[in-house]
């Protein structure tokens, strides 16, 4: 019998090294090192897949003029908003790796896309659940397609196996933390294991042109589990991000190497699975039957995409010694400093004060462009007058009181126009060159947080 061979591998960057060692000389992280059991087969090594075969060409040196592009060649899904995240569609021979956290809805996205897609022959793996448990969840989406295969397996050579005879032109792997090579002896989910299993599906993508789609899962910091060269390997990461408790889900580019990584699709769980959101504006906005303090409206843009979202502010009396600060969607450091820049430039007695703001419909919002809103939210409740419904907000507010300019102003006016807003505020900064004839919404422009406060108040 031969020598079992280990190795300790970093859990965080996925640096070997034959002994243990207490802090990581490639990413720095402290007892991060674990022992794994590994076996090299570097005879044997290039010749252990068929698709290695199939990409003898690839490994060819070939002159940059001779190579012919093919960026143009994408196939569409039936998913708008995937179509979108990808820029354009998918790309054959690409690999696609998509995190989020538990109950986020991966899974049952792409169960969901593969059983649209019914012009194409789609393999589905399931390393998580019995084919049992697909097949309900294929049930409660209420599609059926026909050319669509399903395989629980873990081992890769078995998927490999199958993958020669059907002949998919697509492959979804769910996940790749379930996924085991036997030419690694380690347990499934290690870093060997996936650095192994992601390397293997890569090559097969290359060497076949058919595009892979991989859901990995997340650890508790919100990074995706497994080595960090996980993420290097693919052409593409995506994650999928949203509340649970909320209906509205948020697939962000992270990585894209042909497209950009500005989009973002947003998506509503139903019942019958993820709905793709054209508008998601209408949704976030609520309606209200009678006006209400502390509700203002604003302009944000997501990657490329603009958004009207409405901001949540509660101003009460302090009850206690200590006034509280509680945000829900939003920077906590970023309320705080317009407090201090209200209490300082307005001489709104904030101190004493509970605070209490919130995003609607779930979002996470880190664009500064909503920070005008925020304060009209917060002097809203604050003075205990509504805001007029049809009124939106856009413009970044500095340490001194003033209204600083923001981005693409033009596609955030054009969204308040199109959802049927009366009057936008904005930035005076950004009101050069802007032609409000192109437009039937109202724009006023505004220096200062008190011109604001006399425009609405006074």
């Amino acid at each position: 019998m031969p020598k079992t061979k280990t190795a300790f591998f970093c859990q965080q960057c996925g640096y070997e090294t034959p002994k243990w060692t207490g802090k990581c000389p490639s990413c720095g992280a402290w007892n991060s090192f674990v022992e794994e059991v590994v076996q090299r087969e570097n005879k044997n090594r290039k010749g252990k897949t068929d698709w290695d075969e199939a990409a003898k060409d690839l490994r060819k040196a070939h002159k940059l003029d001779e190579i012919i592009p093919q960026s143009d060649l994408r196939m569409d899904t039936p998913d708008s908003e995937l179509n979108r995240v990808l820029g354009g569609g998918l790309v054959p021979g690409s690999v696609v790796l998509v995190g989020g956290e538990p109950g986020i809805g991966k899974s049952t996205l792409f169960l969901q896309c593969a059983l649209q897609w019914q012009q194409i022959k789609v393999l589905y793996v399931s390393g998580e659940e019995s084919g049992q448990q697909v097949k309900l969840r294929a049930e409660r989406v209420g599609t059926q397609n026909p050319n669509l295969y399903l395989l629980t397996a873990t081992d890769t050579a078995t998927i490999f196996q199958e993958v020669k005879k059907v002949q998919p032109q697509l492959l979804i792997i769910d996940s790749i933390q379930t996924l085991e090579s036997p030419y690694v002896e380690s347990a499934a989910g290690s870093v060997s294991q996936v650095r192994e299993c992601a390397a293997e599906l890569q090559r097969f993508a290359k060497a076949s042109n058919v595009p892979v789609c991989i859901i990995g899962h997340i650890t508790k910091e919100g990074s995706i589990a497994g080595p960090k060269v996980l993420e290097h390997m693919v052409d593409t990461v995506l994650q999928f991000e949203g509340d649970r408790h909320y209906a509205y889900r948020i697939l962000r580019t992270i990585k894209n190497r042909f497209g950009s990584t500005s989009e973002l699709g947003i998506y509503e769980m139903v019942a019958t699975g993820m709905r793709p959101v054209s508008n998601p504006s209408e949704i976030l906005l609520s309606q209200h039957n009678e006006p209400l303090s502390g509700i203002a409206i604003a302009s944000t843009m997501e990657g490329l995409r603009p958004l009207m979202i409405e901001i949540q502010a509660l101003v009460t009396q302090a009850v206690y010694g200590t006034p509280q600060r509680t945000v829900s969607g939003m920077d906590l450091r970023r309320l705080q400093l317009l407090l201090a820049v209200l209490e300082k430039r307005g001489g709104f007695h904030f101190g004493t004060k509970d605070v209490f703001v919130n995003i609607a419909g779930g979002l996470k919002i880190e664009d500064p462009s909503i920070e005008l809103a925020l304060v009209c939210a917060l002097l809203s409740s604050y003075e205990d007058r509504a805001l007029p419904s049809n009124m939106c907000f856009v413009g970044e507010v500095g340490l001194s009181g003033e209204i600083r300019a923001v981005n693409r102003v033009d596609q955030r006016i054009a969204e308040a126009d199109k959802l049927g807003m009366d009057v936008i505020i904005i930035p005076k900064a950004n009101a050069k060159g802007l032609d409000s004839k192109n437009y039937n919404i109202e724009i006023k422009t505004a220096n200062k947080v008190e011109d604001v406060y006399r425009m609405l108040f006074n």
